[in-house]
């Protein structure tokens, strides 16, 4: 794997799939739930605190997403992106980054031509094969299931941001 963690400024994730187990659950009023990994979340949090932004690029629409995001403090989120690399462009410009400097978890084929773009392609354990032949890891765990908090743990312990990012529950 030829990688530049150290390079990686920014976090982009797809929902379905990677954050959630790809289930969508619908009640008898119209509302949507979806399950998020608490380590996930987790994970998030410390590699913004060692300064990598986060990111979310989906194709469907929820409100439950932005609910998630706002509790994570994630300002960018693009939904219902039926083409990912028009918000992919879109963030790049507004935060003035390069490709490679973007980390990106992907699981289905409409995720590729973002893969194919940035400096850390990842998908999950569980992803659609098609997939794999366009990532520098595919990870252990199954998307909604700690696959995000894999590759944050990752991205923090290979760019050497892990000791500060966590050092609060270390220290004596």
């Amino acid at each position: 794997m030829s990688v530049d963690f150290k390079s990686i400024k920014l976090l982009l994730l797809d929902v379905d799939g990677v954050m959630t187990d790809g289930c969508i659950i619908y009640d008898d009023n119209g509302g949507e739930t979806k399950a998020f990994d608490v380590k996930d979340g987790h994970g998030l949090k410390l590699i913004q605190r060692a300064g990598i932004q986060v990111g979310i690029i989906t194709g469907r629409q929820s409100a439950i997403v932005n609910r998630r995001a706002a509790e994570l403090g994630i300002d960018l989120v693009y939904q219902g992106a039926k083409d990912k690399l028009v918000p992919f462009r879109e963030i790049l410009r507004k935060l003035a980054l390069l490709p490679e400097e973007v980390a990106y978890i992907g699981d289905d084929i409409v995720d590729v031509p973002v893969l194919r773009q940035v400096g850390f392609a990842v998908t999950v354990a569980d992803a659609m094969d098609e997939v794999k032949a366009y990532v520098h890891l595919v990870t252990k765990h199954a998307g909604g299931r700690g696959a995000v908090r894999e590759i944050c743990d990752l991205i923090l312990k290979e760019s050497g941001r892990w000791t500060a990012a966590t050092r609060r529950y270390f220290a004596d």
